[in-house]
């Protein structure tokens, strides 16, 4: 036990000593002012030149001028269930949505850009480790006469913390968190991409059910036909060039049977794989021709893309990122400082460890590159560049994105057309087969008329229903570049349970 000492009499008065605790407080003190000066950029969003409206929206019904504070209408408000409008289709997708390979990997991606975030984020407090041992050892006769054998067990509790003097550890922890967010807006980005891909496949395979529908419907016409020609051609009442015309027919009809059979079972099994399945028959819903699609589809403002598409928000906070990246390369060019404390026992007897034995220590040391060859001056020279790449990849985005809308939104306007002209065709042939019939029952024209009639009409239909489809498809890819669904929160993503339950069948 120590004694305090005794001021001798008349001698100045001495200072008073400071004691350990306020010694380490202050220290922790400086080092958190000192903590406070940031080297680096600060983040600003790229100065873009955004349209006022997107290209094609006054004929696509995009054009309403909101009121003061309020948003514009879009597409991209509406839940997918909502925008499908389809039971048997809202079904397939929820179990993509839960079950898709590519969904499950996204999340996968989350979770460990979530625990590297976690992993920046413990950079920035002190780190405590513990560690103890036991040795044996022999001192040598020619320092201790005779030898002697000795025990020593030691035990230490240690803390090491680098005071954040240039935010290097601050723009570490923004990049990691700003990378993790970026895969959180990817796995949007997969979510609303499945559900693009697996509406659009669904409407695929209705459109060659109905086309399958169409070839049987005209093989069984032309089959017919060709009977009766032979029947006459034997009677000695049709030519060759009739009965050889319409046997041709039949054949080039009844092609299509079989080819469309193998292209819907691929189709059912591009289907299953979206769904994380093994290939199945997939249950069918309404009919391509049953659907009502909505004559004007609003798009919204342009601005409002950027925070309404999940992939262009990763992309941004890939630049957040990349800029924080700089910040971390400038603060390499200063002094680190780093504080260490540990405190145990060494001694050789467990119960002496922390009696006699006890052992303690305080450091701070400061370590400042010197001579680096410009290293440091070339890893932010890379870091900046690699901020102007995340730059230009965000602008191109976004510029693809704007060409996206601008392309669904014509197709949907322009296809809208072109179906009802293909309609016409439709409504014209099928007039002009019924007419050539009754032309022919009168009398007043040979079968040939009949054929010629028919030849048109099939690849008709089979063309009306290939629009059908793109328009459908057009919609969907739609909804998709306007970044659909945006509003839901991740949980929020499956079907209503009315919806996912409903009841389906081929």
């Amino acid at each position: 036990m120590r004694t305090p000492k005794t001021p001798i009499p008349g001698a100045a008065p001495t200072a008073t000593p400071v004691p350990r605790a306020a010694a380490a407080a202050a220290l922790l003190l400086a080092a958190a002012i000192l903590a406070g000066c940031s080297v680096g950029p600060r983040y600003e969003r790229p100065d873009l030149a955004l349209p006022e409206t997107f290209r094609g929206a006054e004929a696509a019904g995009g054009t309403e001028t909101p009121a003061a504070g309020a948003e514009a209408a879009s597409l991209a408000d509406r839940a997918w269930w909502e925008v499908v409008d389809d039971p048997v289709l809202a079904r397939l997708i929820d179990e993509a949505l839960r079950q898709s390979h590519d969904v499950r990997l996204a999340a996968w991606r989350v979770e460990e850009a979530r625990a590297l975030a976690g992993i920046a984020r413990s950079e920035r407090y002190p780190a405590l480790g513990a560690s103890t041992g036991v040795s044996r050892g022999r001192s040598s006769e020619a320092l201790v006469p005779g030898g002697a054998t000795t025990d020593l067990y030691e035990v230490n509790l240690g803390v090491s913390w680098e005071v954040d003097l240039w935010g290097r550890l601050r723009h570490l922890d923004d990049a990691a968190r700003a990378r993790y967010l970026a895969t959180e807006e990817g796995a949007r980005a997969v979510r609303l991409s499945l559900v693009a891909e697996v509406a659009t496949a669904y409407f695929r395979l209705r459109a060659l059910d109905q086309q399958f529908a169409i070839a049987r419907r005209s093989a069984g016409a032309f089959t017919e036909t060709r009977d009766l020609f032979e029947r006459r051609l034997a009677a000695g009442l049709a030519s060759g060039l009739e009965t050889a015309s319409a046997e041709g027919s039949l054949a080039t009809t009844g092609a299509r049977v079989p080819d469309l059979e193998r292209r819907i079972a691929a189709q059912e099994n591009r289907l299953a794989v979206l769904l994380g399945r093994t290939p199945y028959d997939v249950p069918r819903g309404a009919a391509l021709d049953d659907r009502s699609l909505p004559p004007e589809v609003p798009a919204g403002l342009p601005a409002d893309l950027l925070r309404r598409r999940p992939d262009l928000r990763a992309a941004e906070q890939e630049l957040v990122a990349a800029n924080a990246e700089v910040g971390v390369a400038t603060a390499e060019l200063f002094p680190t400082l780093r504080l260490t404390g540990a405190f145990g026992g060494l001694a050789p007897e467990v119960g002496e460890l922390f009696g006699v034995g006890k052992t303690w220590s305080v450091g701070a040391g400061l370590l400042s590159p010197v001579v680096q060859g410009r290293r440091l001056q070339d890893q932010r020279d890379a870091a900046v560049a690699r901020w102007e790449q995340a730059k230009v990849v965000y602008e191109a985005q976004v510029t693809n994105a704007f060409a996206e809308v601008g392309t669904a939104l014509a197709a949907y306007r322009d296809l809208a057309e072109v179906e009802r002209e293909q309609a016409r065709a439709v409504s014209a042939y099928r007039e002009a087969v019924q007419i050539a019939n009754s032309r022919y029952l009168s009398g007043l024209a040979d079968y040939l008329e009949v054929l010629q009639a028919q030849q048109q009409l099939f690849p008709a239909e089979t063309a009306l229903a290939d629009i059908r489809f793109e328009r459908l498809a057009a919609l969907v890819e739609l909804y998709r570049a306007l970044g659909g669904g945006w509003q839901l929160p991740d949980a929020e993503w499956s079907a209503p349970a009315q919806v996912a339950a409903a009841e389906v069948g081929r």
